[in-house]
């Protein structure tokens, strides 16, 4: 008797093995077949960093990219007359102050585009290691219902992953305070 019991037992063991294989093969085919694009972003260790919004043409790494950081009104309290942001040390693309401006921006959605509508004159100095750009607008940023964008012309990096650009602002008063703005983390693809 326990030798049939034992057959039964290993048959039983034999039968969900391969029902579980067939059940877990598809899945590991699909997902290497197809790439899934996610409309999620993960940010671990929420430690004090506001996640501004921000839109890229490709995320494709080496490719010519057209990035947008945008300033909603939800963004800034106050008027700005200075912006800094701070680059990441591993974004590995080449900086110039001519490919970088600060526009009026109309943010897109499904039916329009993310385009510039008034560019906005301003001085744009960028340090020697490429690690921080600090924005001068030639009149401050007005605290209101209007969206500006910071725009980046600009080689992606090639090197895939994640890099976030952390901004800061100097509010126009009487006593002009820095503070800090957010962060926007900008996503390069392997492909």
């Amino acid at each position: 008797m326990i030798p049939k019991l034992k057959k039964i037992i290993n048959e039983r063991k034999l039968l969900k093995v391969f029902a579980l294989s067939l059940l877990v093969f598809p899945l590991f085919y699909s997902q290497s077949s197809q790439k899934v694009k996610a409309g999620l972003e993960f940010q671990w260790e929420d430690n004090g960093h506001k996640r501004l919004k921000w839109y890229q043409r490709t995320s494709l790494k080496r490719a010519q990219n057209k990035i947008f950081f945008f300033l909603r009104p939800s963004d800034r309290n106050t008027g700005l007359l200075k912006i800094n942001i701070k680059v990441p040390d591993n974004f590995s693309s080449k900086l110039v102050e001519d490919k970088i401006s600060l526009c009026k921006v109309t943010i897109g959605g499904f039916n329009s585009r993310t385009k510039c509508i008034e560019n906005i004159p301003s001085d744009i100095e960028i340090n020697d290691k490429k690690t921080k750009i600090d924005i001068y607008p030639i009149n401050p940023l007005p605290s209101s219902k209007d969206s500006y964008a910071v725009v980046f012309k600009v080689n992606n990096p090639r090197r895939n992953g994640l890099y976030q650009f952390h901004s800061f602002g100097q509010s126009a008063g009487k006593i002009p305070v820095s503070y800090y703005l957010g962060t926007w983390t900008l996503k390069i693809d392997q492909s």
